[in-house]
C-alpha cells in the first residue's frame, strides 16, 4: 500500500496504517514528489505497523546530498530492522531543477554512483571517493545500520534496468500495463524483484475514471523520461497527438487525446473483485510487488477501499 493515503494527512493516516497487516498487506511505499517527504510517513509506520516492510518508492538522488541520503536512510534502517528498503532514482527535471533548485544532469550517472556510494556507506565504511557525476570526501556514518538496507532503483528503460539487476537489490517502475509488465521483466531477469506502483479506482463509472485517469496520465507521461518510457513500450504512435497538443500548449486538446483503452490499460479500475483480478495479472505476468496506490473519484470511500482491495479480501 502507498502511504498516506491520498484521501488523509499523515496525522490522520496513523489507524488505516495500523490495519494494513491485519487486512493481509505486507508493504507499505511512500513518494516523494511534492506533499509528504518519503521519510517520515515511514518512520512513523515502523511503529504504527510493525509487521510491515517499508520503503521508499522513490527519493530522488539530486534533491538532496549523498551523505545526507545516507543519514536518512541509515535512521530508518535503525528504525526498521531488515524491514526498510531504500528505493532511489533519477526523478525528473521539475522536482530537480525547477522545485528543489538542483542540477539535472547525467540521471544515468548520478544514480549509478548514488547507489556505489550508499552501499559502501550502510556498511560504516569511511567513504572518500570521486565519482563521475560527484565527490565524497571523508564522509562515514557515526551510527552505521546493524543490518544495511536493501537498494532497489526507479527504472523505465534497459540501460537502467540493467543496472538495478546487476548493482542493486531490485527495480521500480511505474504506469505501466500488465502486458507491459513482461517487456520490462526480459530486461531484468527471473530472479531481480521487480515493484511497481498501481493507480486503483474502486468504481464502476468509468467514464467518470477516465476521466480523472487522462488528467493524472497527462501530468505524467508528458514528463520526457515517462513519454520515452512509453515511446519505447510501444504507446508512440497512440501517444503522439496528446504529446503534439501538450507541446503547442492545448491542454484540452492532449486530454481528449488520450485514447480510453490507454486509460483502461493503465490504471485499475471496476469493483473491488475487477480490481483484485487486475492485480493478479500484474503478478501474473512477473511483477513481484505490485504497490497499490488507491485514488479518490470513485464511489466506495478510500479506507473501505483499502479493506476491499486487501489480499485477504474475500
Amino acid at each position: 500500500m502507498t502511504i498516506p493515503l491520498y484521501d488523509r494527512s499523515l496525522a490522520e493516516s496513523r489507524e488505516l496504517v495500523a490495519e494494513l497487516s491485519d487486512l493481509g498487506y505486507t508493504d507499505a511505499w511512500s513518494a516523494e514528489v511534492s506533499g509528504n517527504d518519503g521519510f517520515v510517513p515511514l518512520a512513523l509506520a515502523a511503529e504504527w505497523a510493525p509487521e510491515l516492510r517499508l520503503g521508499t518508492a522513490i527519493v530522488p538522488v539530486s534533491t538532496r546530498g549523498p551523505g545526507l541520503l545516507a543519514m536518512s536512510a541509515a535512521t530508518l534502517a535503525d528504525l526498521a530492522p531488515e524491514r526498510f528498503v531504500l528505493g532511489i532514482g533519477a526523478s525528473s527535471p521539475a522536482i530537480v531543477e525547477r522545485w528543489n533548485a538542483g542540477e539535472f544532469t547525467k540521471p544515468y550517472g548520478r544514480t549509478r554512483d548514488t547507489l556505489r556510494f550508499l552501499k559502501r556507506a550502510m556498511t560504516g565504511e569511511k567513504v572518500t571517493e570521486r565519482y563521475e557525476t560527484f565527490e565524497v570526501k571523508g564522509f562515514r556514518l557515526d551510527r552505521a545500520p546493524k543490518v544495511p538496507p536493501k537498494i532497489v532503483l526507479a527504472a523505465l528503460r534497459p540501460r537502467m534496468l540493467h543496472l538495478a539487476a546487476e548493482e542493486s537489490d531490485g527495480a521500480i517502475t511505474n504506469w505501466l500495463s500488465p502486458q507491459d509488465v513482461r517487456q520490462v521483466r526480459a530486461e531484468i531477469g527471473p530472479e531481480t524483484e521487480l515493484i511497481a506502483r498501481l493507480f486503483v479506482c474502486v468504481s464502476e463509472d468509468a467514464e467518470k475514471v477516465r476521466e480523472l485517469g487522462r488528467r493524472m496520465l497527462a501530468a505524467y507521461l508528458t514528463v520526457p523520461v515517462y513519454a520515452a518510457f512509453h515511446e519505447w513500450l510501444g504507446r508512440g504512435e497512440v501517444l503522439r497527438p496528446m504529446w503534439d497538443a501538450w507541446a503547442a500548449g492545448d491542454r484540452r486538446a492532449a486530454l481528449k487525446a488520450i485514447p480510453d483503452e490507454v486509460v483502461d490499460e493503465l490504471i485499475v479500475h471496476g469493483d473491488a473483485a475487477t480490481c483484485r483480478a487486475r492485480v493478479r495479472e500484474y503478478v501474473a505476468n512477473g511483477l513481484t510487488t505490485p504497490v497499490l496506490a488507491p485514488i479518490p473519484g470513485g464511489e466506495v470511500p478510500i479506507p473501505q477501499a483499502v479493506r476491499d482491495l486487501a489480499p485477504g479480501a474475500p
